[in-house]
């Protein structure tokens, strides 16, 4: 096609500074004039004055960066490419929300020139970013798809709290409508990861992958957490069977759990949807999405089980961690609070700890009062830990055993969802168990 697009002085504009753009603007910014827009005037505020409450950049770097923080969108409208990295949640049905990143492609209508590349990073569904957000783009713009404006994507790979799978780390995916494009996103992307870049035949074979990627993974836990109840009725421990299994050369160490989070507890819900507009019936994805979608009433049936082996009912419970995965901030999607709802359920008292989850956040989202420190004086029947952040993984035997009840009518029971205390000597009066 010829365009000869060259990416010296082009401008970029990260559209969404969450856990995807924020990353991304801060290191895309050492290579060349980026900026980073989000409607959230709080966030932008926060951004300037250095301060990351995803508690993913240090207060260093950001006030390093030359990326420009800004809530308003006409101070994005001279960039040439730009790059959408807004959420695309599921609704209370499991569908696919599209209503953010649509509401950003209408707004880019707005600014977008001839000439100018629109990347998505957003997960999506094949299809989306051409067949969607592209006559979006279309009737705010009065200009057209792959004539006017050009559409890229590439997606996102940001694992929160991983500091070693960085987006300057790993792999990135990229596909355009066109080569010429495809080879401009390959450039920029490559500047800040050596050129690791993997050119996708096409924009919806990008999207796919992103959508399997993370289905794949949420199937082979589903499996490991439908063989752990089997396993438990056997009177069995998951870990320890795994342990025994994965001394064999290609045996996949999957762990039993909880699967929330915005990736692996979303993105099957955009294959399935997929699957149903072409007429297929998927049967394993969504399966494994039930599987995985009701642990946490069956990990409140084993401590409400456990208790009652040990006669204690109407419980205190302490839960120790609420975060969807460890060592990071993100309620979003968490399933902890399945676990929660269903032991109050049960009848049972619980206090909930985190001490990286925000207070308010979780108050506003799910409308729970949670414990940003362990409680001084309290006691309880269970403590029940659901996410091993590093805090608790450092807690000793006598640390934890001081938030027990130690009569000696009834043993206490201390559940460890993540087998991280598996080595802890633990007293006669608790009963000590694990998925």
């Amino acid at each position: 096609m010829g365009m000869n697009l060259k990416l010296k002085n082009m401008k970029v504009a990260v559209v969404g500074l969450g856990y995807v753009g924020m990353p991304l603007a801060v290191a895309l910014a050492k290579y060349g004039p980026v900026q980073g827009y989000d409607v959230n005037k709080k966030r932008v505020a926060d951004l300037k004055e250095g301060w990351d409450s995803n508690r993913e950049i240090s207060s260093a770097v950001l006030r390093a960066t030359s990326c420009e923080f800004t809530d308003n969108i006409a101070d994005i409208a001279d960039s040439q490419i730009y790059i959408v990295t807004v959420p695309t949640p599921i609704d209370d049905n499991n569908d696919p929300d599209l209503d953010i990143v649509e509401k950003a492609s209408a707004a880019l209508g707005r600014i977008v020139k001839k000439g100018d590349i629109i990347v998505y990073e957003s997960t999506v569904y094949p299809g989306v970013t051409e067949d969607v957000c592209g006559p979006i783009i279309e009737r705010a713009s009065g200009l057209k798809s792959g004539e006017d404006f050009f559409l890229g994507y590439s997606p996102e790979r940001i694992n929160p709290g991983d500091e070693v799978h960085t987006v300057e780390n790993i792999t990135k995916v990229v596909a355009a409508q066109n080569d010429d494009v495809a080879d401009l996103l390959v450039e920029l992307y490559g500047q800040m990861n050596g050129g690791n870049i993997f050119k996708a035949v096409d924009i919806k074979t990008a999207e796919a992958s992103k959508a399997i990627e993370n289905a794949q993974r949420d199937i082979n836990i589903a499996f490991i957490n439908e063989v752990t109840m089997l396993l438990n009725k056997h009177g069995l421990c998951a870990h320890d069977v795994i342990e025994a299994a994965s001394t064999k050369w290609n045996f996949l160490p999957f762990r039993p759990g909880l699967v929330g989070g915005h990736c692996i507890g979303v993105d099957p819900y955009y294959l399935a949807k997929s699957a149903i507009d072409v007429g297929h019936q998927p049967e394993v994805i969504l399966a494994g999405r039930k599987t995985n979608d009701g642990m946490g009433a069956y990990i409140a049936d084993r401590i409400d089980y456990y208790l009652g082996e040990n006669d204690r009912r109407d419980a205190d419970i302490l839960v120790l961690g609420f975060t969807f995965k460890e060592n990071i901030n993100d309620i979003r999607n968490t399933k902890v609070i399945d676990v929660v709802r269903a032991l109050k359920d049960k009848g049972h008292n619980v206090d909930v700890h985190d001490p990286h989850a925000m207070v308010d956040e979780v108050k506003d989202y799910y409308d729970l009062d949670i414990l940003s420190a362990l409680p001084q004086e309290k006691q309880y029947d269970c403590i029940a830990l659901m996410v091993p952040h590093s805090a608790y993984k450092e807690m000793g035997v006598e640390t934890i055993c001081r938030y027990v009840k130690s009569d000696n009518d009834a043993r206490s029971i201390v559940y460890d969802l993540k087998h991280i205390w598996n080595n802890q000597d633990f007293p006669d009066s608790v009963d000590y168990k694990y998925l």
